[in-house]
């Protein structure tokens, strides 16, 4: 990936954050914007978003991308200036739930390791 797409997809990572907190922020507090990922002619940009909450609250944050998801892309556009601005695919990451897990069954281990001694 070239440098130029790395700055594009931080930069658009920071501002859908910002304008999710500033327009959103009653809708949005539970929600983290983990990754964007634009494609290298800069026309689609998959956005991964994480959750805090169980599937209810999962299914409720893609219905709200559903309905909100061109006003985030039209707010961040008159943000930033590209030549073609991507249009954005909302996309569930449950890397950072599953990384949560993982850090739980770790401290599970240690504290089980620290009983035993």
């Amino acid at each position: 990936m070239s440098q130029r797409i790395t700055r594009i997809n931080a930069l658009l990572r920071r501002e859908v954050s910002e304008q999710m907190r500033r327009y959103y922020r009653a809708d949005t507090a539970a929600i983290t914007i983990s990754e964007v990922d634009c494609s290298a002619d800069l026309r689609n940009a998959r956005i991964y978003y994480s959750v805090l909450g169980d599937e209810e609250d999962i299914r409720a944050t893609r219905k709200l991308f559903r309905q909100i998801g061109k006003d985030i892309r039209q707010r961040v556009s008159r943000e930033i200036t590209l030549k073609y601005f991507p249009t954005f695919y909302f996309i569930y990451d449950p890397s950072l739930e599953r990384g949560a897990e993982i850090n739980e069954i770790l401290d599970q281990l240690d504290k089980d390791q620290n009983a035993g001694q």
